[in-house]
């Protein structure tokens, strides 16, 4: 993973590792940045489980002007190496690898959709996981994810770089049928819009508020640099999706397809150019929203692009989208542990 003319080294540094002497070696660790859609991480393999991630070295890897910068950090690990992870490899023998996400404000998070197809990405390029010879099983603090490489759609529009489709498990309403037959269960107050809105709570293994808006003009006002007010308060907060349905279309091979527009406040980040449990989360909400007769099969514009949500018969929803590694890097750890101090 070394650029070239930088010293070689291992994927993860352990933590313990001694400093450097003056004039000596550069302590450095090996990582890859990524995207989803330019929702963008830093990424780094550690399957013997030897890098500690502190906050602050989370805070100080995701800072955009004094690090690598990104949404957040990933770090895959290998399972036994977690608690989380052992409880993944119990649920799945085959889930040897974890992916250990981290938001960029340091918060550990349960897991993120366009982080899962950027995780892959990252395994086939380390020959980790060969797609041809069947799915990635990875554990996540959500539950073990499933990971296949697939064509794009069609009604995506033309894409150079690769698909991946990741099951993401079972949803579920918090509010349930009651909130369902109300259309919500919650109000969202968002800077530059006049009045809170009724929202649906949606849960992917991680939370969200979705927010239908009027139109375009709606969902540009919107001020996300700030998180919107959200009541009742979740109690682990949640993630803010405001939504625009596009109505639907017609697909050779997927039949009809709905269409949204989406903006996204991410708990721990702020405005993302994207979010695939996000993504999911509004698929879900207007499908709900539009009743029965409703596609299961979704396209999700968002800032960074589009993604493909389908809601599948056995109650789990599939996101399929783009991952991209655009670089790698070696980081220097004095650098990133004075600004962790």
């Amino acid at each position: 993973m070394s650029l070239p003319g930088a010293p070689a080294v291992a994927p993860g540094v352990p933590s313990s590792a001694a400093p450097a002497a003056p004039g000596g070696p550069r302590r450095v660790l090996a990582v890859t940045k990524g995207h989803g859609t330019r929702n963008d991480f830093v990424l780094l393999v550690d399957p013997a489980g030897e890098v500690a991630l502190t906050p602050g070295a989370v805070r100080a890897l995701a800072d955009r002007r004094g690090g690598v910068g990104g949404d957040g950090v990933i770090r895959v690990v290998g399972s036994g190496h977690l608690p989380e992870g052992a409880a993944a490899l119990a649920d799945d023998p085959a889930a040897t690898l974890f992916m250990d996400y981290r938001n960029a404000d340091g918060s550990v998070a349960e897991m993120c959709g366009n982080g899962v197809r950027v995780t892959a990405a990252l395994l086939e390029r380390h020959g980790l996981w060969d797609a041809a010879l069947g799915d990635l099983a990875l554990g996540t603090r959500a539950g073990v994810k499933r990971v296949r490489r697939v064509a794009p759609p069609a009604a995506a529009g033309p894409s150079g770089d690769p698909w991946y489709a990741v099951d993401m498990g079972a949803w579920r309403l918090p509010g349930g049928d009651a909130a369902a037959r109300a259309g919500g269960d919650a109000e969202v107050l968002v800077a530059g819009l006049p009045v809170a809105r009724p929202a649906l709570s949606v849960d992917l293994g991680n939370p969200h508020t979705v927010l239908a808006l009027a139109g375009e003009d709606e969902l540009v006002a919107a001020d996300l640099r700030e998180a919107p007010q959200v009541v009742p308060v979740p109690p682990a907060g949640t993630n803010t999706e405001l939504v625009v349905p596009l109505g639907e279309l017609e697909d050779p091979v997927l039949g009809t397809v709905g269409r949204v527009r989406m903006r996204v406040h991410e708990r721990g980040v702020g405005e993302t150019p994207s979010c695939g449990t996000g993504a999911c989360a509004a698929a879900l909400a207007v499908r709900t929203w539009a009743g029965a007769g409703a596609p299961s099969t979704w396209l999700v514009d968002v800032p960074g692009g589009t993604v493909l949500v389908t809601a599948r018969p056995d109650g789990h929803v599939e996101l399929a989208g783009p991952a991209v590694l655009v670089a790698e890097a070696d980081v220097d750890l004095g650098v990133l542990e004075a600004a962790d101090r």
